[in-house]
């Protein structure tokens, strides 16, 4: 392994111009110059980019401008220690110490590791003032080289520390009296090239927590990979932070924690306020809270998932990158048939073809004329078009959740196949899977330094796309087509009590787990009929009223629940519930996951029963919902709303009473019950 930087590769008590900018250029200059990257222009442009997305610089006097580039051919470091200091964005005034952190596309996690050892130790005023007193260039190399490989020391108290600075995961968890005085938090950092601020910020937090006697723990998400918390860790926090500039990989792992989100920078500059602002939601009932689904099974470590946590993983991604197309698609789908019609499905394509504003249509019977044909044809081709993406975008989230970005083409592509071959919702999962795992195969294989750049940008993507596609066309697509197809049938003859059945089996799925897989997968198969529906096939829309019923009932019930008898439910969850009548109203089954988390084995049995209810009668009186989401929000797609309404009702009434008479006479330990009130 070539050593991170050299003394061509450091600039002493030099003017390399008064922004930002200049600086960041003239040490990508010295990258190319040593021959450790290929083009200035394209390293220049991806460490500006960078730049651009959060400021870099940093207490101290420091700057750290870093990226990934496919210019870069190894993990680099240039270091300017300038004449005349340059405002970097730090609070505290502009740094004189920038270094800039060059890692390829393809980095290998050993290096990764190692430039991310090195950012940490940019926060020790030891190491940084020694940086200051160097006389050369070769002498920042020894320090730069000590810090990265440090030589191995006798066991002892040095020895001890820096084990704990070599660890690249979580910060260590504080023992004694002392520790747990204040309370307990969990934390999350997170950039988005995961080099450097994610490290920084964590250490900056462990510190800040340790000086004021409070137990915190991080988890850093970066480049260098992953170390997830304990789940017996995160379920004893009383809040958690995080700070973070990108998605927090397994937020709900967290939910129902109060949290605090910030900048990933704040964690640098601030951690003591962020501290403090962790402790003081955790002692406010009305605090915002992580959203998201409840894990019974506790979080993992991803090296030793099994198989059925892996696909579990992958299939939540994919749905829940894939819900905003449904979401938004469906809604438009419904309002064009509220202004245009039923019969807009019939005229829609030629309509906006020939049509326009100030040559609108043959208005016939529509209340707003031509207008409203018009109207609703362009609302109901958008939410159309929206609506195909389902099946790709399933499909290329699904292979992202497997092989990260290098996933997402083969994965969409895959999906379309699926899409044109007939395979529909159940052809998205397969081709997804098979991207994933072809990609993340590929990525596996140990190539030459000068092909890493391509593997992520070109080789992955294109050999996936033809094996995962390939295989959907030659071998899977037909016999996945042809089962879809019997399934629709299937669901389209049914009537009376077999409808009914079907009604109480989805209510059941959409509140066992409040977001979940199984949720997940009730929902993905109600919206995943809808583009088959019409005034003739009528079933998907009574499979999607029936979802999106029994959906909006636990938020509900907790809600009514904590009015019927407040004596059994925390002050926080008396807060919840006035919240989860909104959520419950919105089709947000993620509004009972406070009082399921607390109470899992009263909460959710109660929760599937009015649900199940919920379900069958909707089936049962034919309710229809031509959209996929919005609740009690959506009533002009909903026909037979009073039934709509009425079913919910019911299920909500059965849900309350049933958690409650489980709460006052089921045998309880009582440990369990007054875990959650402890904040409040």
């Amino acid at each position: 392994m070539s050593a991170l930087i050299t003394p061509e590769l450091v600039a002493l008590d030099t003017h390399l111009g008064s922004e930002p900018k200049d600086v960041i250029r003239r040490l990508a200059e010295l990258v190319v110059e040593s021959g450790r990257a290929t083009e200035i222009e394209a390293l220049y442009a991806d460490a500006l980019a960078r730049e651009a997305k959060t400021a870099t610089g940093i207490p101290g006097g420091l700057a750290i401008p870093h990226c990934r580039s496919s210019a870069v051919l190894e993990p680099t470091l240039a270091l300017a220690r300038l004449s005349t200091p340059v405002n970097f964005g730090s609070k505290d005034g502009p740094a004189d110490l920038v270094f800039l952190i060059a890692a390829p596309e393809g980095a290998d996690q050993e290096h990764l590791k190692i430039l991310a050892k090195l950012a940490r130790s940019l926060m020790k005023k030891d190491f940084t003032a020694a940086l200051r007193d160097a006389s050369t260039a070769q002498q920042i190399v020894e320090l730069v080289g000590n810090v990265v490989a440090p030589v191995p020391v006798a066991a002892g108290a040095h020895a001890a520390g820096a084990a704990e600075n070599a660890n690249a995961g979580t910060g260590p968890a504080q023992t004694g009296a002392e520790s747990t005085s204040r309370g307990r938090i969990v934390a999350v950092t997170a950039c988005p090239t995961g080099i450097a601020h994610t490290y920084m910020a964590a250490d900056s937090l462990v510190a800040a927590a340790k000086a004021v006697g409070v137990d915190l723990q991080v988890e850093t998400q970066g480049s260098a990979g992953v170390t997830p918390l304990d789940p017996a860790v995160i379920a004893a926090a009383d809040a958690v932070i995080f700070a973070v500039d990108v998605d927090v990989r397994g937020r709900e792992r967290f939910a129902g924690k109060p949290v605090i989100n910030a900048p990933v920078k704040r964690g640098i500059d601030e951690p003591g306020r962020l501290i403090e602002e962790a402790l003081a939601a955790a002692l406010n009932p009305n605090a915002r809270r992580v959203s998201g689904t409840v894990d019974l099974g506790g979080a993992s470590n991803e090296k030793s998932e099994h198989l059925g946590q892996k696909l579990k993983r992958a299939l939540l991604t994919g749905v829940s990158y894939m819900i905003p197309f449904v979401a938004g698609g469906g809604l438009l789908i419904a309002l064009g048939f509220l202004f245009g019609g039923y019969a807009i499905t019939d005229i829609a394509d030629d309509v906006v073809l020939n049509n326009s504003l100030f040559n609108l249509p043959d208005g016939g019977a529509n209340l707003l004329g031509g207008f409203g044909v018009y109207l609703g044809a362009v609302l109901f081709k958008i939410g159309a078009l929206s609506m195909g993406f389902l099946v790709p975008a399933l499909a290329g989230y699904i292979a992202f959740a497997i092989a990260d970005r290098p996933g997402i083409a083969p994965g969409f592509v895959a999906g379309a196949v699926a899409g044109f071959m007939g395979a529909g919702f159940l052809g998205g999962i397969v081709g997804g899977l098979l991207a994933g795992v072809v990609a993340m195969s590929i990525a596996r294989i140990s190539v030459p330094r000068w092909l890493r750049s391509l593997m992520p940008v070109v080789i992955i993507p294109l050999i996936a796309s033809i094996v995962a596609s390939g295989l959907m066309f030659l071998v899977l697509g037909g016999p996945i087509a042809l089962l879809t197809v019997g399934l629709g049938n299937w669901l389209n003859g049914m009537t009376g009590a077999s409808t009914v059945i079907l009604g109480v089996i989805l209510g059941l799925m959409m509140a066992f787990d409040l977001g979940g897989p199984v949720n997940k997968v009730a929902y993905s198969f109600a919206v995943a009929g809808l583009g088959a529906a019409s005034l003739a096939n009528q079933a998907p829309w009574q499979i999607m009223a029936a979802v999106m019923a029994a959906g909006m009932v636990p938020p509900l019930a907790m809600a009514l629940a904590t009015v019927i008898d407040k004596k059994l439910f925390s002050l926080s969850e008396r807060e919840n519930g006035k919240a989860a009548w909104l959520l419950g109203a919105s089709f947000i089954s993620e509004g009972a996951i406070p009082f399921a988390a607390a109470d899992v084995f009263r909460v959710i049995p109660a929760a599937m029963l009015g649900a199940a209810v919920t379900g069958g009668l909707s089936m049962a009186w034919n309710i229809t919902s031509k959209a996929p989401h919005g609740g009690m929000f959506v009533f002009f797609a909903i026909d037979n709303f009073l039934l709509f309404v009425l079913a919910i009702a019911i299920g909500t009434v059965v849900s309350a009473f049933a958690v409650v008479g489980l709460k006052r006479y089921a045998v309880r330990k009582p440990a369990v019950v007054d875990a959650a009130p402890v904040n409040a």
